[in-house]
């Protein structure tokens, strides 16, 4: 299917294409720290480009205005045709694909950014057919919708985990388990209170919980924990930003290698850079640091299955917004209802 990045029309002045033409308007909600704000654009524009299908995708990028930014990155973000989040009414995408955001340790509520988010929630279940919330925004969407607490861990959940999934439902058509995708989080939503508050879970293992999960409001809203965006590098950067912050005295323990990610031969290298961390860490020591031993077999094999989640959203919400659609999907089973 054929992906096009639609940078936002300014002048307001826009025509807006009709249904059949414009194909499927997702609007990505780019909420990371500066750090991660391109390669998050990258890694949701390649993943919905191999979730391809018949219809065309029109990406859309937004940011919540509240969120602190450099100069640098708000430059970025003003050269780089984003759509102010209040564009979101005068023309708006047929689903959200919502991010998470850098963590500050204060309550999800106390956030200044929090208001605002609710707010896209809620335009989000009023208009879309569905949206996805990942990894944050899906404890916060769980937290305003339904008060379920996210649980902190007692170290960082990261890693390539296994999961068993329901295969009998619209979103894991033509999925084999175990469904392997890659998380990297501090905190966790108890998976029986998300049952008992209506969730169905679609992915699951005794080391994540809650893998993908869905609950049906006005709109279908699909949650990850974990991250099936990822590329095969990011959690290597990711771990090597973690190991930085320790070198700098930011944090007081060295980071656990990811689970299931490195080869031996790589695992061997790290832990040998690790011990001579620990004898004298210093700032400076990160530039020794084997990121291309590292990097060197390194797979993305979650790839496939994540393209086809994806694959399977798109096609959802294209039944949903063609002219005429009388037909919604029932979360609870994955059948469709007329």
């Amino acid at each position: 299917m054929p992906l096009e990045i639609e940078a936002s029309p300014r002048p307001a002045s826009r025509a807006t294409a009709p249904q059949g033409a414009r194909g499927v308007v997702v609007g990505l909600v780019n909420n990371m720290p500066d750090s991660a704000l391109e390669s998050t654009e990258t890694q949701f524009t390649r993943l919905l480009e191999a979730a391809a299908g018949p219809d065309m995708v029109r990406l859309r990028f937004f940011t919540l205005p509240e969120l602190a930014r450099t100069p640098a990155a708000r430059e970025h973000i003003a050269t780089c045709g984003y759509w102010h989040i209040d564009e979101l009414q005068s023309d708006p995408p047929d689903a959200l694909i919502v991010t998470g955001m850098e963590p500050s340790g204060r309550p999800l509520p106390e956030e200044p950014y929090w208001p605002r988010f609710v707010e896209v929630l809620e335009w989000a279940d009023d208009h879309t057919a569905s949206s996805i919330c990942s990894c944050l925004a899906a404890h916060a969407a769980v937290l305003h919708f339904d008060g379920v607490q996210r649980q902190r861990l007692s170290q960082k959940l990261c890693g390539v985990f296994r999961h068993d999934i329901l295969a009998a439902h619209v979103l894991t058509a033509g999925i084999d388990a175990p469904l392997s995708l890659p998380h990297s989080r501090w905190n966790d939503l108890p998976i029986e209170a998300l049952r008992e508050s209506g969730y169905t879970i679609l992915s699951s293992s005794d080391a994540t919980g809650a893998d993908t999960f869905t609950r049906q409001r006005r709109s279908l809203f699909l949650c990850f924990q974990g991250h099936p965006e990822y590329e095969d590098v990011t959690l290597l950067k990711e771990y090597r930003r973690d190991v930085g912050r320790f070198l700098r005295g930011e944090q007081a323990s060295y980071p656990l290698q990811p689970r299931g990610y490195f080869s031996p031969a790589a695992s061997a290298a790290l832990d040998e850079f690790r011990e001579r961390a620990l004898k004298g860490a210093r700032p400076e020591l990160l530039a020794q640091f084997p990121t291309t031993a590292a990097a060197q077999d390194l797979r993305a094999p979650w790839a496939g299955a994540a393209a086809r989640i994806y694959r399977n959203w798109l096609a959802y919400i294209a039944a949903a917004a063609r002219p005429g659609a009388s037909v919604r999907r029932r979360a609870e089973t994955g059948t469709a209802v007329h």
